[in-house]
């Protein structure tokens, strides 16, 4: 596992489940994000973007968070196509609403972590509603299907509700402490 793509609708998890998988594997995380976003929440120019994306993709190991620019979808099949391990977090989409409402609540407190420094809670939470809305015809059962083909070529992981979510986590932490563990001399 060198290569990691983390990806799903808004505000299912991906930011957690790489941030943990990162310090769980030293592998280094990139919250796409980060990439296409200036501090201001203003998108980047989409070559520098495509850039920036074929650099780390092209890299040795990564873990790569996100979906990246709607205008971009072949920076998305490059992820894929380079990457070993797919994680495909697909939440119901009532839980999903939730989960980006109870996002912009608490973000009125504290910056959501990885948010671009001065960009708007509320207008970044008004635009992953109205990404939300466009999801269903890219996030539905004929990608689904095209992921779990994936199945013999790469580790292939489908997150379809928060149990499973926390379960992946927590298994997954495990799995690597027990590597470690063994992989040390006696």
């Amino acid at each position: 596992m060198k290569k990691i793509a983390v990806f799903g609708k808004p505000a299912n998890g991906k930011s957690t489940l790489s941030r943990r998988l990162a310090m769980v594997t030293g592998i280094k995380l990139f919250s796409l994000d980060s990439i296409l976003f200036r501090a201001n929440g203003e998108e980047i120019d989409r070559k520098d973007y495509e850039a920036k994306h074929s650099h780390i993709v092209s890299t040795e190991e990564w873990i790569i968070e996100g979906f990246g620019p709607l205008h971009s979808l072949s920076s998305f099949y490059q992820r894929i196509d380079a990457a070993d391990t797919l994680v495909y977090i697909d939440l119901p989409y009532p839980l999903t609403y939730w989960l980006v409402i109870k996002r912009f609540i608490l973000g009125l407190h504290k910056r959501p972590e990885g948010w671009p420094e001065y960009s708007s809670i509320l207008n970044g939470t008004m635009n992953t509603f109205k990404i939300l809305r466009l999801c269903p015809k890219f996030w539905n059962d004929e990608f689904l299907l095209s992921i779990e083909a994936l199945k013999d070529k790469k580790s292939v992981y489908v997150i379809r509700s928060l149990a499973e979510l926390n379960r992946f986590i927590e298994n997954f932490s495990i799995e690597n402490q027990e590597q470690t563990l063994t992989a040390k001399p006696r």
